[in-house]
C-alpha cells in the first residue's frame, strides 16, 4: 500500500484542528481506561489519602449523572472545541416546513418555544457521534445564538458515568446517562427550556456507519416516544448529514462472523465496537483519525406532543409513526443539498 504523507507546510490552524480531534479520539478510546488504570494503581500502591476521599465523595455523588449531571461552562468553552468543530467542519442548520437556508455562518430560521421541553432524536449514530458532541457538548457551535434560553443534555451510554475521574470530565461537557430516570429528570423542568438529545440508533446503528449508508435502527425503539408522551415533551428529528462519511469499517455484512461477534458483544455488554479506520495524523492512508468531511446537522420541525401520563400502546405507535414520517421528510427535503443522490432513501430497521 502506498502511503500518502501530509505536506510539511500545513498551516498552523489546520495542525491545531488535527490536534483537537486527536485528543477527542483519545478521550473516546483510551481516557476512561487510563483513568481506571490510574485508580487501580492508587489502590494497589495504597495511596489511601487519595482514593479513600475520592471513593467517599463518589458514594455521595453517585446519583449526580441521573440528576442532570454537573456541566462546566469553562470546559464547554475551551478553545480546543473551536478547532474540533473547524476540522470537519460542523454546521448546524434550523429548518421549518419545507424551507432551509445554509450559509457559512449559522443563521436562525426557526424559533423553538422555550416554555416547552424537547427531545431531539439524533440520527445517524455514525462511529463516534462527532456531530452530536460538537453541537451539543460544546459552546462553539452557536447553539446558544440559534436556540436562546435552552439547555441541552446529550444522553449517552451509562457505563461512562461509572468510570472514576473520567465521569467528572464527561459530565462537565453536558453529557448524562441515557436512562429512564435521567431523561425523566431533564424533561421534568416545569418552566421548560430543556432539551434531551438522544442518539436513538445506539451502538447497534454504529455497525451500519459506512459512507453512503442511511440505515437507521429505529423501528423497535419506542421508549423515547413514551417519555415524550409522559412528560408532554415535543419531539424534534435531527439528521446529521456527513456523519457516516468520517470513517470506513472492516467489512461486516449481515451473517458474517464479525457481525455475529459484534451483535453477541452488544447482547452481553450493552455496547459493541465497530472496527473502524480513517486517516492518520501525519499521513492520509490509514489511522484512527476521521476524514475531513463536512457535517451538516439539520434540526427539523418540532412535533407537538400532548402530555399523557399513562399512554396506551396505540398512542405510542401512532406518535412513533408520525416521528418516522417527519424524519423521512427531513431527510428527503435536504439530501440533495449535501450531495446525496435523489435515489437514496432512509432504511428503517
Amino acid at each position: 500500500m502506498k502511503i500518502q504523507f501530509a505536506p510539511l507546510n500545513i498551516p498552523l490552524e489546520r495542525r491545531l484542528q488535527t490536534g483537537a480531534v486527536l485528543q477527542w479520539i483519545f478521550s473516546f478510546i483510551m481516557l476512561a481506561k487510563l483513568w481506571f488504570g490510574i485508580f487501580v494503581i492508587l489502590v494497589y500502591k495504597n495511596y489511601w489519602f487519595i482514593y479513600i476521599p475520592y471513593l467517599t465523595w463518589l458514594y455521595f455523588d453517585w446519583k449526580t449523572p441521573e440528576l442532570g449531571g454537573r456541566r462546566s461552562d469553562w470546559v464547554r468553552n475551551w478553545t480546543i472545541w473551536k478547532h474540533f468543530r473547524n476540522y470537519f467542519p460542523i454546521h448546524k442548520i434550523k429548518v421549518q416546513a419545507r424551507y432551509i437556508e445554509k450559509r457559512t455562518h449559522l443563521v436562525k430560521t426557526v424559533d423553538l418555544d422555550p416554555s416547552h421541553n424537547y427531545i431531539f432524536g439524533f440520527h445517524p449514530h455514525g462511529v463516534l457521534v462527532a456531530g452530536a458532541f460538537g453541537n451539543f457538548c460544546t459552546d462553539h457551535s452557536d447553539f446558544k445564538e440559534l436556540f436562546p434560553g435552552f439547555t441541552t443534555y446529550l444522553h449517552t451510554f451509562h457505563f461512562w458515568f461509572g468510570c472514576p475521574f473520567f465521569r467528572e470530565y464527561f459530565m462537565s461537557c453536558g453529557a448524562v446517562p441515557v436512562t429512564k430516570s435521567s431523561v425523566s429528570h431533564v424533561l421534568s423542568k416545569e418552566e421548560g427550556g430543556n432539551i434531551s438529545v438522544i442518539v436513538l440508533g445506539g451502538a447497534e446503528e454504529s455497525l451500519y456507519a459506512y459512507p453512503g449508508n442511511f440505515t437507521l435502527c429505529i423501528t423497535q425503539r419506542k421508549g423515547f416516544i413514551k417519555m415524550a408522551l409522559t412528560h408532554g415533551a415535543y419531539l424534534v428529528p435531527v439528521f446529521s448529514f456527513g456523519e457516516n462519511d468520517l470513517f470506513y469499517q472492516v467489512n461486516n455484512p449481515e451473517g458474517s462472523w464479525l457481525r455475529s461477534a459484534q451483535k453477541k458483544m452488544l447482547q452481553i455488554l450493552g455496547f459493541t465496537v465497530p472496527l473502524f479506520y480513517g486517516r492518520g495524523v501525519f499521513q492520509y492512508s490509514f489511522g484512527l483519525m476521521p476524514y475531513r468531511k463536512p457535517i451538516h446537522t439539520v434540526v427539523g420541525q418540532p412535533i407537538p406532543v400532548q402530555q399523557t401520563p399513562h399512554p396506551t400502546q396505540e398512542q405510542i405507535d401512532q406518535l412513533h409513526q408520525t416521528y418516522l414520517e417527519e424524519l423521512r421528510n427531513l431527510f428527503e427535503m435536504n439530501k440533495s443539498k449535501y450531495g446525496i443522490s435523489e435515489q437514496e432513501t432512509l432504511v428503517f430497521k
